[in-house]
């Protein structure tokens, strides 16, 4: 007896599968494994640009030309940390609190390792 049960899948389903979901084991079908910054285990919850939104300050759009080697260790670095659950929203945002720590150990005068770099 030949079976009714339709052998193609419904891409329109309720309950599919996500691929995201089901390639990093997180999502609704895996909430309470989800790590504490990702997306699914602060549903519902502001985001930290959310909550300082009144205090941000004005941003300029920056273009510098930087070693392709340079830019794809910082793009790694970047999905690195997404993947392992890190509350970095942007690749400005690090972008940005890394130029930040080279800044402030630039003020730091004789012991900055990047003044260091340029012999100084």
């Amino acid at each position: 007896m030949a079976s009714n049960r339709k052998e193609t899948p419904d891409f329109f389903e309720d309950n599919a599968l996500d691929p995201v979901e089901t390639a990093t084991g997180y999502g609704k079908r895996f909430q309470k494994d989800a790590p504490p910054g990702s997306s699914t285990a602060n549903k519902g919850k502001p985001r930290p640009a959310e909550k300082n939104a009144a205090n941000t300050v004005p941003k300029k759009k920056a273009g510098f030309y930087i070693s392709a080697t340079i830019l794809e260790r910082f793009t790694r670095k970047f999905y690195e940390l997404k993947l392992a659950g890190v509350g970095i929203e942007n690749k400005s945002t690090l972008l940005e609190l890394a130029l930040s720590f080279a800044l402030d150990d630039i003020d730091r005068g004789a012991q900055s390792r990047i003044l260091q770099r340029f012999g100084t």
